[in-house]
């Protein structure tokens, strides 16, 4: 019984003496666990970077000044041009709606007739017939083209005494009715008609108002 309670205690000191030498292998770990220790914080990490920190010396820049706002352009009003005064309207010749100075001038309206000599009538009125519908009398200035004395109407088979042409197409001052209506010309009596072809020249004007 002793021989076993000493073999158990020798046991015991064994286990003991593997203890002790394993604490002198362990305690390298334990150093590197020291210097796990954080290290004070650098200054550096107190003190702002230069960058972020303005110097006091450092010159202060002024705000650019302000570009002059250019004046408004001032509009000119143009004054109108002064136009020409308008043409005072003809004369008309005393006792006719005509206002040629020279030539035969027509008044449809009334039938009637003038010869105009100098600004004056110099013969007249007297009475017409002119245009029948569709073969109206032209309105407005023309001047004598040419004369035939004794003429004949080839399209109306019909004589034309004392013709004196004023329009391109055929219109003539002649001797014809005074009741009968024409195709576009001027009808005068015999006496008108003579005194028309004596008066008038070519190149004279004949003036026909409505």
């Amino acid at each position: 019984m002793r021989r076993a309670a000493l073999v158990v205690i020798a046991f015991l000191a064994t286990a003991c003496g593997t203890s002790e030498a394993s604490g002198p292998a362990s305690s390298p770990s334990s150093e590197p666990a020291s210097s796990s220790v954080s290290a004070p914080p650098s200054s550096s990490s107190e003190v702002p970077s230069s960058s972020t920190v303005p110097s006091s010396d450092a010159p202060t820049s002024e705000p650019p000044a302000p570009s002059p706002t250019p004046a408004p352009p001032v509009e000119t009003t143009k004054s109108p041009e002064p136009q020409p005064a308008p043409p005072p309207p003809p004369v008309t010749v005393a006792g006719t709606p005509c206002d040629i100075t020279e030539g035969a001038c027509i008044r449809l309206s009334t039938r009637e007739s003038w010869l105009i000599s100098g600004g004056h009538v110099s013969y007249g009125p007297v009475p017409i017939t002119s245009g029948r519908p569709g073969y109206e009398t032209p309105v407005g200035y023309f001047p004598v083209l040419w004369k035939v004395r004794d003429d004949w109407s080839r399209p109306y088979n019909a004589p034309m005494p004392f013709s004196t042409y004023f329009v391109s197409s055929g219109i003539a001052f002649h001797e014809g009715s005074l009741t009968d209506e024409s195709h576009g010309c001027i009808h005068l009596s015999r006496e008108a008609a003579s005194r028309y072809f004596d008066a008038l020249q070519v190149g004279d004007q004949v003036q026909v108002v409505a």
